[in-house]
C-alpha cells in the first residue's frame, strides 16, 4: 500500500473518532446519567428465606452476603454525586457559569435532598454536600437486622423493605398488625433491594430528624476523620421511640458482628 493512501486511511480513521466523541457529548452518552439510581444485580431477585436457615452464623454470613453489595452500591453512587457537586463548586469558585445541564441536574439533586431551590448555586452546594455523602456499611446492616429480625419479617420477605419505612397513602404497603387506633400509615413495600435501599439512605440524608447524624459526619469530614457507624448512630435518637436505647443497640450489634461485617 502507497504511503499517500495509507495517509488517507489514518485521516479518515481519526475524522470518524473525532465525530463519535462531538456525537457521544451531544447526545450526553459519553457519560451516564448522574441522575439515574443504580441496581444491583440482586436487586430484583427473590430476598433468601433467612428464616430457613437455622446456624445463627449461617445466617449472618447470608444475611451481610445478601445486603453488602447493594450498601457498597448506594454508596458509591452518593460518592459520585459528592464529587460532582465538588466539581461545581471549584467552576464556581473559578467564577465559571454552570451549563443548562448542570443546572437541571442540580434543580433535580436540590428537590431529591430537600434544599431550597430558590437560592443561588453556590448557596445550593454546601448545604448539598451536607447531606449527599454515604452511610457506613455497618451501620445501614446493622439498622437492616435490627428493623427487620435479620432479614425474616415479612416486609422484608414480601417487599424489600429492611428499614421499616413507612408510607401515607392507602395501599402503598402493608397494613401493620399492631398499627395504633386511628394511624393511617403504611409499612413501605418496594419494587426492589436497590429502590428499598436508596429510599432508605435519602430518607437519613435529608429528613430533619436525622440534622444530628448530619452534623456529625460534616464535623469528621472537616476532621479528616473516619465515617464510623458507630459515631454516627448517635444522630439516629429520633429513629425509634426507644431514644437512647436504641442508639446503644446498634452501638452494641456493631461491635459484636464486627467479624462478619468485615469479611
Amino acid at each position: 500500500m502507497h504511503k499517500r493512501e495509507t495517509s488517507k486511511i489514518i485521516l479518515i480513521a481519526i475524522a470518524i473518532m473525532a465525530l463519535m466523541v462531538v456525537l457521544a457529548w451531544m447526545t450526553g452518552t459519553s457519560e451516564p446519567d448522574i441522575l439515574d439510581v443504580p441496581e444491583t444485580e440482586q436487586a430484583e431477585q427473590p430476598v433468601p428465606d433467612f428464616k430457613a436457615i437455622e446456624d445463627t452464623t449461617e445466617k449472618k454470613k447470608a444475611f451481610f452476603a445478601y445486603l453488602r453489595p447493594e450498601v457498597e452500591k448506594q454508596n458509591d453512587y452518593l460518592l459520585s454525586l459528592r464529587h460532582y457537586l465538588q466539581t461545581l463548586q471549584r467552576q464556581l469558585a473559578a467564577g465559571n457559569s454552570l451549563t443548562e445541564d448542570d443546572d437541571e441536574r442540580l434543580e433535580w439533586l436540590a428537590g431529591e435532598y430537600r434544599v431550597d431551590k430558590d437560592l443561588p448555586a453556590d448557596a445550593q452546594i454546601p448545604k448539598l454536600l451536607n447531606k449527599v455523602d454515604i452511610l457506613p456499611v455497618e451501620l445501614v446492616l446493622m439498622q437492616a437486622a435490627n428493623e427487620s429480625a435479620w432479614g425474616t419479617s415479612r416486609f422484608a420477605q414480601q417487599g424489600y423493605n429492611f428499614f421499616g419505612l413507612w408510607c401515607y397513602q392507602k395501599g402503598c404497603g402493608f397494613v401493620p398488625a399492631r398499627r395504633n387506633s386511628g394511624a393511617s400509615h403504611e409499612v413501605a413495600k418496594f419494587e426492589n433491594l436497590s429502590r428499598a435501599t436508596y429510599t432508605y439512605m435519602r430518607n437519613i440524608n435529608r429528613h430533619d430528624a436525622y440534622r444530628e447524624l448530619r452534623h456529625i459526619r460534616a464535623s469528621l469530614r472537616r476532621a479528616q476523620l473516619p465515617v464510623t457507624g458507630l459515631a454516627l448512630a448517635e444522630g439516629l435518637m429520633n429513629y425509634s421511640e426507644r431514644g437512647a436505647a436504641y442508639v446503644n443497640e446498634l452501638q452494641n450489634m456493631i461491635r459484636y458482628n464486627k467479624g462478619f461485617i468485615t469479611e
